[in-house]
């Protein structure tokens, strides 16, 4: 049996990928939830990000790893082990959204502009990932408030465009690749700096630009030297798309595009980087959802939400106390249709909501 080890601040997606395609997995993660645990054969929690590559050697010491898969937080490390993914060079570029802005201008990849001045904009970090910090400013003094608020935080601002939040999942080798889903995204909503922040998907995503969202993402992701697994995150609405990100790793939609296609996109990403891609994109058999349960206020978790194991995933342990905004517990939908689909993740999140206090 191959040996892999995920490190990021959240790998349970991946680890449980990788585990279901046949793979011995260890892990390092922040959060070590219960599920994560249950899949993985060894497993080591980091606090910061700076202790990633101790906890990386730790956990690898005396042990044949074959294949090393970065998540967030570790794209960029190069660490002395086999790496299956895009390699760290390539990724750090791609982490830096003035890079992204710069790539998308360049290939002729529609994109939005730089605002330079212009209001209303969009202001976001130039490092990080998931959508936290970003926000719309709607005059210099707005944009002032934000650089106040977080003076050390290098941004960038560009035009505002509105429409559906979007992805496309794709395999790739480095030169090519292959557009294996699209994916609508579910944004948290409401104001502040979690407004943007990702909270969920629905595969396959039903639009009339599909395609063309999905061949553009061929094009950038060829283009990008990402290998395996790579998203594109795109805005779209009845008339147009623009392409937003490059996410040179595993995205959040795994778990959607896996229960929607069936197939293991771990095994495409491993695979991937061998130099073999899918002949072409993924049939969808069902439409998944995928939501986010965010604490609406400070609680300690009484009960085991491994109950609920069968609709939910990122299970934290018994006594688990969580900050008010802070992320609970993945919940799952999934049905013929989209309408469906969403029927029973509303179901599932009021049996969960049950366990909450």
């Amino acid at each position: 049996m191959r040996r892999v080890l995920v490190a990021g601040f959240a790998t349970r997606h991946v680890v449980q990928s990788a585990r279901r395609a046949g793979f011995e997995v260890y892990a390092v993660d922040h959060f070590c939830d219960q599920d994560l645990c249950w899949n993985a054969s060894k497993h080591l929690r980091f606090d910061e990000l700076e202790d990633l590559p101790d906890t990386i050697a730790t956990i690898a010491d005396g042990h044949t790893i074959d294949y090393f898969v970065a998540t967030s937080g570790a794209e960029d490390l190069a660490v002395p082990l086999p790496h299956a993914g895009t390699p760290a060079d390539v990724s750090a570029r791609f982490l830096d959204k003035l890079e992204i802005q710069m790539f998308f201008e360049d290939a002729r990849i529609p994109t939005p502009h730089l605002s330079d001045g212009r209001f209303p904009a969009m202001v976001k970090p130039r490092h990080g990932a998931g959508g936290w910090r970003n926000r719309v400013v709607g005059s210099p003094e707005d944009l002032r408030a934000w650089k106040k608020e977080w003076p050390d935080v290098p941004a960038i601002t560009q035009e505002l465009v509105s429409g559906i939040p979007a992805s496309v999942s794709c395999i790739a080798d480095g030169t090519r690749a292959v557009a294996i889903a699209v994916n609508e995204q579910i944004l948290r909503g409401g104001e502040g700096d979690r407004a943007y922040g990702f909270s969920g998907s629905i595969t396959p995503f039903d639009h009339p630009l599909a395609a063309k969202m999905a061949a553009i993402a061929e094009e950038a992701v060829g283009r990008s030297g990402c290998v395996g697994s790579v998203g594109v995150d795109f805005v779209v609405d009845d008339n147009d798309t623009w392409a937003i990100e490059i996410n040179p790793r595993f995205q959040g939609t795994l778990d959607t595009v896996e229960i929607a296609t069936g197939q293991s996109i771990f095994k495409k990403h491993i695979d991937a980087c061998q130099g073999t891609l899918p002949p072409h994109g993924l049939k969808s058999g069902t439409v998944a959802a995928r939501a986010i349960l965010f604490a609406d206020r400070d609680l300690t978790l009484t009960r085991d939400l491994g109950d609920c194991a069968d609709c939910c995933a990122d299970i934290p342990w018994p006594g688990t106390e969580i900050e008010e905004g802070g992320a609970v517990v993945s919940i799952y939908g999934w049905g013929p249709d989209r309408t469906a689909a969403l029927d029973m993740l509303d179901r599932n999140i009021t049996r969960v909501r049950q366990y909450i206090p």
